[in-house]
């Protein structure tokens, strides 16, 4: 069983139909489904032969009942609490007419309070005991994520950064962390690293920094990742379309993980990842529907992972 933790949520989409025009009205579409960082992965992993358990939390109010809903349609196990008197966290994006984000609006202030209590809880604990690993995500303040790491039992943990805001608050986990996956913007804030570094200096300054392995995208240029047997690219297969770039993150981290949980090491495994990546940015929905077949056509577009000095 794979046990998530983090946000679960309202993800509302909004896309220019032309050219965006800073500072005016523009005209476009506006999309609404649910959506959150640890559960889009988490819809990933499932979709890779794993059992997935989900902890989140919601508002006392209609939100709070369609994300519910939502998570018991994926099959998952809901271990989520309410808050009655608090809303339902949501991340509204603005998009332009390639599917690329020009910003991202996030209303998450439940998150910041309610991490912490819930991991002290038993329920939690019982679930860390039938787990066989952990994926987190940055919608947790640090004081949240210190105590996952202490609650996770040996558990090998997996998170993903979710934003540059946000990612620093895994610098103090860096060292228990068994994978960070992340964007390049990331990986040079929680680096350090000038605008101008190149990704490998970014990711070995990363690795310098206590972490054991991890996986850095660049959109269409080469991932870079590390684990113990050192660093490693690989070069994306091209979309045919790009429908939505929401939720390709996500989608790498979920069937990366379940690969891994599998047996398969992180630089063959994050092939799959790579290949849910791309089915997502061709589908308009934060998780990608496909078949097997599909899948497994992606898969073949996906080369190997390539050792570098």
């Amino acid at each position: 069983m794979l046990l998530a933790v983090g946000a679960a949520h309202i993800d509302r989409r909004g896309q220019v139909s032309g050219r965006y025009l800073p500072g005016a009205s523009n005209p476009g579409t506006m999309r609404e489904e649910i959506g959150g960082g640890v559960f889009n992965a988490l819809r990933n992993a499932t979709r890779h032969g794993v059992h997935g358990a989900l902890m989140s939390l919601r508002g006392g109010d209609a939100a709070s009942e369609a994300v519910g809903r939502a998570i018991d349609e994926a099959g998952i196990e809901d271990l989520s609490a309410s808050f009655l008197d608090r809303t339902t966290p949501s991340y509204t994006a603005l998009l332009d007419e390639e599917g690329e984000l020009i910003a991202g609006f996030a209303d998450m202030g439940l998150y910041d309070i309610g991490f912490a209590k819930q991991i002290r809880r038993r329920k939690f604990r019982d679930a860390v005991g039938r787990a066989e690993a952990i994926l987190c995500d940055a919608n947790m303040p640090e004081a949240a994520l210190l105590a996952l790491m202490q609650a996770s039992a040996g558990k090998p943990v997996n998170a993903v950064a979710i934003s540059p805001a946000k990612v620093t608050r895994l610098a103090p986990c860096l060292d228990r962390l068994a994978c960070l996956f992340m964007n390049l913007r990331e990986a040079r804030t929680l680096s350090g690293r000038p605008a101008d570094a190149m990704p490998a200096n970014i990711a070995a300054a990363i690795r310098g920094m206590g972490l054991a392995s991890a996986v850095i995208t660049a959109g269409s240029h080469p991932l870079v990742g590390f684990d113990l047997a050192g660093m490693f690219e690989l070069v994306p297969a091209a979309p045919r379309q790009v429908a939505d770039v929401t939720g390709a993150g996500d989608a790498i981290a979920g069937a990366t993980t379940a690969i891994m949980m599998q047996g398969l090491p992180l630089r063959q495994a994050v092939r799959y990842g790579m290949a849910a990546a791309m089915l997502t940015l061709e589908s308009r929905n934060v998780v990608a529907t496909y078949s097997d077949q599909d899948f497994a056509d992606a898969l073949a577009l996906v080369g190997e992972a390539r050792a570098v000095a």
